[in-house]
């Protein structure tokens, strides 16, 4: 496993929009192996021909889309005192928030800073306002600049992100952004590792799912495919005071097979082919019912009078926070399924009667 590439994709900074830097490597990782493209939103469209030819004459187009974006937030504000204000980009949870060292993304380079909750110290709250819960709108990032400093060197728009490494312990990979540089990584990795395949593969880095699915939806339109799989990351709440019912998934059980998620019920018979793989390759995997959230598949499914579509998922702990946790074995079963689906994809039915 190329540990350095997943180091290299989940330090890289990308809000939703602002995906440049991890485009770049996308480009330089897929590059050898595919035609690509870029569209007017910033997706990376990586196309990957057949290696053999189909029975019946045409290959069946295959979307596989992992998004490049990390939820962030860009300066709308700075005060004459220095201090700046954010817009919330993606599903920030306030009380995850506190305390974090960020970099603000400025024209002459990185600016790093502390994101600080507008608040009084600890010893000086009454016990309603130690009881009240942090607001997002309350936060700000502190550069130590003047107001004269801080707006020359900061402008409106500017790029603000959580300033951490990756680190690993033991079997687990934890940074800020797997969700989803994780899944950008299984992709490339998958295509490197993949045989012989009768599909043409057009493996996309989205833009913007953070925002509402939106690189996925035009990606999709473009490609027109026959078959969509979105890569993701999926909540793994194997921890501390969270009971098995509603773990969702569990570190180190095997790549997540999506059944479902807040943004879409993925097609049964792609489900029902993920999982006979699995089986028949012995790759370690888990059924997933997710609640709420969504995936690039939802944004794709409904296009062109319906396709096909799946999301296959990596067990991540401390989602939306900067820590996002995964384990190593997860991680190569998602490769490891995500190529022999490749290879098999043309084998696949998912016509209703």
């Amino acid at each position: 496993m190329n540990v350095d590439l997943l180091r290299r994709l989940t330090e890289a900074h990308g809000v939703p929009g602002q995906e440049d830097a991890i485009r770049a490597i996308v480009r330089e990782e897929l590059g050898p192996l595919c035609e690509i493209r870029v569209d007017s939103m910033g997706n990376i469209i990586c196309r990957k021909p057949a290696t053999r030819q189909p029975s019946d004459g045409r290959p069946k187009k295959l979307w596989i889309g992992a998004h490049m974006d990390e939820i962030g937030f860009l300066v709308k504000h700075i005060d004459d005192k220095g201090f700046l204000r954010l817009q919330p980009l993606g599903g920030w949870d306030p009380r995850q928030m506190a305390s974090q060292r960020v970099i603000v993304h400025t024209r002459e380079g990185a600016l790093r800073g502390v994101l600080m909750l507008a608040t009084k110290p600890k010893h000086m709250l009454t016990p309603e306002e130690m009881n009240k819960g942090p607001q997002i709108e309350n936060y700000f990032v502190d550069c130590g600049l003047s107001g004269e400093a801080a707006k020359q060197r900061v402008r409106l728009g500017d790029m603000v992100t959580m300033d951490r490494t990756f680190l690993e312990m033991g079997d687990l990979f934890t940074c800020k952004c797997m969700d989803d540089r994780v899944s950008v990584f299984v992709m490339i990795e998958a295509l490197k590792a993949v045989g012989e395949h009768e599909v043409d593969v057009y493996a996309v880095g989205t833009v913007q799912e953070e925002v509402g699915l939106r690189g996925a939806a035009t990606s999709g339109w473009s490609v027109q495919p026959d078959i969509a799989v979105a890569l993701d990351i999926t909540i793994a709440n194997d921890i501390p005071g969270i009971g098995d019912a509603d773990c969702v998934t569990k570190l180190g059980e095997g790549v997540a097979i999506k059944i479902m998620d807040g943004s879409l019920i993925c097609h049964p018979k792609l489900v029902a082919h993920f999982r006979e793989l699995a089986e028949r390759h012995g790759i370690k995997h888990q059924m997933e019912i997710l609640p709420f959230g969504g995936t690039d598949a939802g944004g794709v499914q409904r296009l062109h009078g319906g396709i096909p579509s799946f999301t296959l998922s990596v067990p991540s702990r401390y989602v939306h926070t900067v820590n996002e946790t995964v384990h190593r074995a997860d991680v190569q079963a998602a490769i490891d399924l995500l190529a022999r689906y490749i290879e098999d994809a043309h084998n696949g039915d998912y016509a209703f009667q």
